[in-house]
C-alpha cells in the first residue's frame, strides 16, 4: 500500500484474486468507486474497495445481473437485507423457470428417444410447436372462443381455473406427449369440428348461459367428490344440483319431464372428449388416481341422469 493508504488497480486485483480487466469493468460501471487518481492519472483504491469487490464477486457468483448488483450496492446497511431478499427472490424465480424448461426439455428428449422410429417425425413436429417452458395460453384462447359470448368475466375466470390444467414442474415423457397433443388440438382451425357448440350456447334456444355457467361449478365440485370416492354415477345431491342449474338457466322447473328432455339434449350435444382425456393424462401423477376435471365430472353427471331417466346415447 502506498504512503497515502491506497492501492493501484493491479494491487487491488491481486489482493482480490481477479484480473485488472475485471476491476476496470466494475469501476467503469460505477460499482467500484475510486479513491482518486495518481499524479500520472492512474486509478487508486482505498481498503474499502477490497470488501466491496469481494461483495460484488459474491453477488455475481449467484448469477445476479450487473444492474441488480448495483441496486444492492446502493443501499445503506439498514436497508441491505430487504433489498437482498427481494433480489434473491427474483433470481430464484428466474432459476425456477430455467429448471422447469430443462426438465421439460429432458422429458421431451426421452420421449422422442423411446418412441417407435415410425412415430418420431410426427412427435418431433408436435413437440417443436411447443414453447419451453410450455404455456397454457393456447388453451385459454380455445376456451374463450368456445364459451358463449358475453359471459361475465368472473364466470369465465372461474371456468378457466377448472378447465385449464396446471402443468407439472417435472413432467414424465408421457405427460410431455399429452401436452403436445393437447396444444395441437386447441391450436387447430377455430371453424373445425374440434370447436363445436352445445345447444345451450346458441342464443335462439332460450338458455341463459351466464346463469348456467355460474352454477355448473358447484355441480362439478359435488360430482368431483363422488369421483374421488370411487362411486358410480347415481342420483343424489350432485345430480339434483346439475339439473336444477340447467332448469334455472332456462327459466323452468326441475321436473321428470325436464330431466328426460335434458338427458336427450345432452346425449346429442357435440363432445370434446379428447381434450378432457389429454388433460387427465397430463395432470395425473404417476402412482396416483386421476384428478377429476369438468369433463369427467360432466360425464359422471350425464351418466347419472341417463340411469335415472333411461336416456341412452354416446358418452
Amino acid at each position: 500500500m502506498s504512503p497515502d493508504g491506497t492501492w493501484t488497480i493491479g494491487e487491488l486485483a491481486e489482493r482480490a484474486g481477479v484480473t485488472v480487466k475485471t476491476v476496470r469493468f466494475y469501476s467503469d460501471r460505477g460499482l467500484l468507486p475510486e479513491s482518486g487518481r495518481s499524479a500520472g492519472g492512474h486509478r487508486r483504491y482505498g481498503p474499502d474497495a477490497l470488501d466491496r469487490l469481494r461483495l460484488i464477486r459474491s453477488l455475481r457468483a449467484l448469477d445476479l445481473p450487473v444492474p441488480e448488483v448495483g441496486r444492492v450496492l446502493e443501499q445503506e446497511d439498514e436497508a441491505l437485507d430487504d433489498v437482498l431478499e427481494d433480489v434473491i427472490g427474483g433470481q430464484l424465480e428466474v432459476l425456477g423457470s430455467r429448471l422447469a424448461a430443462l426438465r421439460w426439455r429432458e422429458a421431451s428428449l426421452r420421449m422422442l428417444r423411446d418412441c417407435d422410429a415410425g412415430e418420431r417425425a410426427e412427435r418431433l413436429r408436435l413437440i417443436g410447436a411447443v414453447t419451453v417452458p410450455p404455456s397454457t395460453a393456447s388453451m385459454v384462447r380455445f376456451w374463450r372462443y368456445w364459451l358463449p359470448p358475453r359471459l361475465p368475466s368472473r364466470v369465465v375466470s372461474a371456468f378457466l381455473d377448472q378447465a385449464v390444467p396446471q402443468l407439472p414442474d417435472d413432467p414424465t415423457p408421457a405427460q410431455v406427449w399429452s401436452f403436445a397433443r393437447l396444444h395441437a388440438l386447441v391450436s387447430g382451425n377455430c371453424s373445425g369440428s374440434v370447436r363445436p357448440q352445445p345447444a345451450v350456447h346458441l342464443p335462439d334456444r332460450g338458455y341463459r348461459p351466464a346463469v348456467l355457467y355460474d352454477g355448473l361449478g358447484e355441480a362439478y365440485a359435488l360430482a368431483s367428490a363422488e369421483l374421488r370416492a370411487g362411486r358410480p354415477p347415481r342420483a343424489g345431491e350432485a345430480l339434483d344440483c346439475f339439473v336444477s342449474v340447467y332448469a334455472l338457466s332456462r327459466g323452468t322447473r326441475d321436473t321428470p319431464a325436464f330431466r328426460h328432455l335434458l338427458g336427450r339434449q345432452l346425449a346429442a350435444d357435440p363432445r370434446i372428449d379428447l381434450y378432457w382425456q389429454l388433460t387427465t393424462d397430463l395432470t395425473t401423477r404417476p402412482g396416483h388416481p386421476p384428478e377429476p376435471n369438468p369433463g369427467t365430472s360432466h360425464d359422471w353427471l350425464c351418466a347419472a341422469l341417463d340411469d335415472e331417466t333411461g336416456t341412452t346415447g354416446p358418452r
